[in-house]
């Protein structure tokens, strides 16, 4: 009995787990089944993210590519603008350069600055030196004389257009022929109004009827009148030599004074006259403002003044005392030479690059030698007895009176 119920109760254990795990085979069963249910709902989902996703990716592409395109257009709209203004200012900018050639070429005082040159002196290129005699061509005109030229910088300037005149006119020398302080001062008195050359061809016959102080202070006025009458106003010339030659006889003896205060008391003596006579006769310095002088220092800018006897102190200033005499004769042979008040001839002129003035005369070299005067055209000079040195330079003596 015993045996039989422990072999039921084995065959009911056994069934029961059977059982069990039948049972636990279908739940497995329908978990699976109800896990693959689950799957297709959970991969909608995700496909559809997915596919807003891209969606949204492709709408940012195309907005990027439109904005690319937009900013393509703009550029090329720029860029078309730029090159038809570009070619609406090109005819502008040729015309310019033309009429900024134009002034480039053609000859003109300037400004500084004045070059400029300038320049200035805009600051524009001056010609190359040129001689007298062989004049070079002028590559551009000098420009004005600079606004605010310094002291320092005017005197450097003054003192190298004397070098450069000295190098010109080593022989300068007074123009009118005298042997003598008296036959000096009558031959200056003589010169107002009238050529160098003209006393000169005068006073031979002057002094040849009247060689000293007492002679011509005891002259008859007719008959020196009649002798000084090429010279012009030879009336008011006759009083001044017969009334100085009187003040010489009564007041010095018969001689020519040697001092400024003293020669200015004599008839028809003035600074010029007497710094003609104290620098040549007497070897003491001074300037001599005649009307070349008074032309050329202010065509320089050495001083704006018209006085005389302001523009001697003011050129004065310029240089050492002992250079005075010889600057006279430096700037009135070129004054009578080369540097003419109506004509200059500034294409022969050797100072060129150093005078504000270029371009008032003829530039062109070849026509502005024809302008040149005395030696440096090859005609005679203005005295008939003129210094060695200049007849070995090339210089031809002035003919005598009525001599053709």
């Amino acid at each position: 009995m015993s045996a039989e119920r422990d072999s039921a109760v084995g065959e009911q254990v056994s069934d029961g787990g059977r059982k069990t795990a039948e049972a636990a085979r279908t739940a497995a069963a329908a978990g699976s089944a109800s896990a693959k249910k689950a799957a297709p709902a959970r991969k909608a989902p995700a496909k559809k993210a997915t596919a807003k996703k891209a969606t949204a990716q492709k709408d940012t592409a195309q907005k990027a590519a439109a904005k690319k395109s937009a900013a393509k257009k703009a550029a090329a709209k720029k860029a078309a603008a730029e090159k038809a203004v570009a070619e609406k200012a090109a005819p502008a900018r040729k015309s310019a350069a033309k009429k900024a050639s134009g002034k480039k070429a053609a000859p003109a005082k300037s400004s500084a600055a004045l070059k400029k040159a300038p320049a200035p002196r805009k600051q524009v290129v001056a010609p190359k030196k040129a001689t007298a005699s062989v004049p070079a061509a002028p590559a551009k005109t000098v420009a004005a004389h600079p606004q605010g030229e310094s002291r320092t910088a005017l005197v450097r300037r003054a003192r190298r257009i004397n070098r450069e005149l000295a190098e010109v006119y080593p022989y300068a020398h007074p123009e009118l022929d005298f042997e003598n302080p008296f036959q000096l001062v009558v031959a200056t008195v003589l010169s107002a109004q009238t050529t160098d050359l003209r006393v000169n061809q005068t006073t031979p016959a002057l002094f040849a009827k009247y060689p000293a102080p007492e002679d011509l202070a005891a002259a008859n006025p007719e008959e020196v009148e009649e002798i000084l009458r090429p010279t012009g106003f030879f009336r008011a010339k006759t009083k001044s030599v017969i009334g100085l030659s009187k003040a010489l006889v009564e007041q010095f003896g018969g001689e020519v004074p040697g001092r400024l205060e003293d020669l200015v008391k004599l008839p028809g003596v003035g600074r010029k006259t007497a710094f003609v006579v104290l620098g040549n006769a007497f070897g003491r310095p001074g300037i001599t403002v005649d009307t070349h002088f008074q032309r050329l220092v202010r065509r320089w800018k050495w001083t704006d003044e018209t006085d005389p006897d302001k523009i001697e102190a003011a050129v004065g200033a310029l240089f050492p005392k002992s250079d005075w005499t010889d600057l006279s004769h430096h700037v009135i042979w070129h004054g009578r030479r080369i540097c003419h008040a109506r004509k200059p001839a500034c294409g022969a002129c050797p100072i060129a690059p150093l005078c504000p003035a270029y371009g008032e005369g003829e530039t062109d070299p070849e026509k502005a030698k024809k302008l040149l005067k005395y030696e440096k055209a090859g005609q005679p000079g203005q005295r008939l007895k003129p210094p060695q040195a200049y007849l070995d330079a090339g210089g031809r003596p002035a003919p005598p009176l009525g001599a053709g």
